[in-house]
């Protein structure tokens, strides 16, 4: 990745973060975040909490050093959360995002993520393209549980 791709990945994470916010504003209303059509696992709300659980804790706790702690069986038992405390996360977690992205250079995407997944090593710059394809297949789920609604 060159500085510019650094760059593309600031533009691609912010205006899909900035997307979760407009897909949750499209809810008619809260109740409907926590409905989960027959044969779904996990309603709206639930997507919307894992999807700042994992940004927060992938980018902003393990690259930026935040202190943020995750408890990602939270993400997905959590009900009822209100309207306005998911779109301040979502916020939150969009400026955690850039903020961390904004920082890192070619080296820092080059070099090896600080964790090993799935029994794996991968570059920063990779995993973050995975953690920006997460959000993507997440986002979509979230945009047709609502039309279903």
């Amino acid at each position: 990745m060159s500085d510019s791709q650094s760059q593309w990945l600031v533009e691609l994470f912010e205006r899909d973060l900035n997307r979760l916010i407009v897909e949750l504003e499209q809810f008619k209303t809260e109740q409907e975040l926590w409905k989960r059509p027959e044969g779904i696992n996990n309603c709206a709300g639930n997507l919307f909490l894992h999807l700042c659980g994992n940004l927060q804790h992938f980018v902003g706790h393990v690259i930026g050093k935040t202190d943020y702690i995750r408890h990602r069986e939270k993400e997905f038992s959590d009900k009822n959360v209100p309207y306005p405390e998911i779109k301040n996360q979502i916020k939150e977690t969009t400026a955690v995002v850039i903020q961390v992205l904004n920082t890192l250079t070619q080296d820092d995407l080059d070099q090896i993520y600080p964790l090993e997944m799935w029994g794996k090593s991968f570059s920063t710059g990779f995993f973050l393209i995975h953690l920006h394809s997460h959000l993507n297949y997440h986002l979509g789920q979230i945009n047709y549980y609502r039309r279903l609604l």
